[in-house]
């Protein structure tokens, strides 16, 4: 069975902004849900100059190895270089290769990036198609980064950052061309892109099929997972909502079989942001997700005995030709 994570944000970001619950607090309250991993947040939890040095990581990583809690991943923090201005990538990837070496230092094997600006920030077109330039340029040094480190590199789109078309987001992942880039897939955010087509630039692009033809469209692309509810709001006009699981538009009967078949999943995990209830939410979301994956491997799995078969029945051979037929055991 899949592993199930959360992610530690959810109790840092949004309501819980001026007063986060502290990280090891919060990995705590996610092991005795009985989650398999945490995915580690950089907004108020773990930050490089939180956590500055190898000694206080190593004191954080040994928490979370006596909980029991595996690693999904790590939302590392890149904005304070924005990586649609090419003049940023020096920097940028300065930074990154120290939030890599963060991650080394956790045990945490994927990392997460975002194209950090606003979706209207550039009004000209030639000035749009420079910013993708940057991106796909700096994402692909920031992909050799992390995979001499040994560390695989996700981009998630959403509608609170540039470039969020399905089109772009398929363009994107093709000129950055590199083997250790890929797609991170939360179902919130392909909804709202697919389905809503929120904050996109120009004439707004939808999909007759939604999420699921989003998923499709991106098959063989996809390196992680986030699993929410959408109920095709934003949170505050900037980004998707994150709506508890059954509460929003989102067939997740219907798309877990598929989600079930993306390749090297481990990980499948729930992603709270903004809600505010998250704290008392976190043992419902688990159980919802984990009897979604139950629901989805069985209904993958072959019977035992195929549907509208006959009994086979067989008549024993008579006693002379089945002696005849028996291997001698005699030397």
């Amino acid at each position: 069975m899949k592993k199930v994570s959360l992610g530690s944000w959810a109790f840092a970001a949004g309501p819980y902004a001026d007063n986060p619950v502290p990280f090891d607090q919060s990995a705590r309250r996610i092991a005795e849900a009985g989650y398999d991993a945490i995915e580690v947040g950089s907004y108020g939890h773990v930050t490089l100059d939180r956590y500055p040095a190898k000694e206080s990581r190593a004191e954080v990583k040994r928490m979370l190895d006596d909980l029991g809690l595996e690693r999904s991943g790590y939302g590392c923090d890149q904005r304070a270089f924005d990586p649609t201005v090419l003049g940023n990538k020096e920097k940028y990837l300065e930074l990154f290769a120290r939030n890599l070496e963060l991650c080394n230092d956790l045990a945490i094997q994927h990392v997460r990036v975002d194209t950090g600006a606003q979706p209207n920030r550039y009004r000209g077109d030639d000035e749009y198609e420079s910013a993708k330039g940057a991106v796909t340029e700096i994402f692909h040094a920031a992909a050799q980064q992390a995979q001499d480190a040994g560390i695989a590199m996700s981009w998630e789109f959403e509608p609170g950052f540039i470039f969020n078309k399905p089109s772009e987001i398929l363009e994107i992942h093709e000129k950055v061309d590199h083997p250790n880039f890929s797609l991170m897939f939360d179902t919130s955010h392909a909804y709202m892109c697919a389905v809503v087509g929120s904050r996109q630039r120009g004439k707004k692009e939808t999909l007759p099929g939604g999420a699921e033809e989003l998923l499709d469209k991106l098959e063989g692309k996809i390196g992680a997972l986030h699993l929410i509810d959408s109920g095709g709001s934003l949170h505050n006009n900037d980004t998707s909502t994150h709506d508890p699981f059954g509460t929003g538009c989102i067939d997740f009967k219907a798309l877990a079989p598929k989600l079930l078949k993306i390749p090297n999943l481990d990980y499948w995990t729930i992603d709270m942001c903004f809600w505010p209830a998250a704290w008392d939410l976190v043992d419902a979301q688990l159980a919802y997700v984990r009897k979604l994956i139950e629901g989805a491997e069985s209904s993958q799995s072959p019977p035992a005995t195929p549907p509208d078969a006959t009994p086979l029945t067989t008549t024993p051979p008579p006693a002379d030709e089945a002696a005849a037929e028996e291997p001698s055991t005699a030397e």
